[in-house]
């Protein structure tokens, strides 16, 4: 299993209407090829931020299922009402490590 952390800095103040539009017409889509570990907000760091974890089985999973989702009509409608939020996007891969509960 791998885990995808993806954090968005978001334009500062429109963190709540991002996560609103996000959930209600995006959600949807992706979680048909990823399984959501989790979604925060930051309070430290890089503020305005919202950062999500996603599960795969391994990284030719992850390339094959955002093959299938950038190919998904929902999600290329969906994505260019989000871009308007965006600041800054990094996408980093986290291995569970022998003794982590995720593992």
């Amino acid at each position: 299993m791998i885990y995808e952390q993806r954090v968005y800095q978001i334009t500062a103040g429109r963190a709540g209407e991002f996560l609103k539009i996000y959930e209600a017409e995006g959600l949807g889509i992706i979680t048909r090829y990823a399984k959501l570990i989790g979604c925060w907000t930051t309070e430290s760091g890089t503020l305005n931020s919202v950062v999500f974890i996603w599960a795969y089985e391994d990284f030719g999973h992850r390339t094959a299922q955002r093959v299938k989702l950038g190919a998904d009509p929902g999600w290329q409608a969906f994505v260019p009402k989000i871009l308007p939020f965006l600041v800054h996007q990094e996408s980093r891969f986290l291995l569970p490590t022998a003794f982590s509960p995720a593992n």
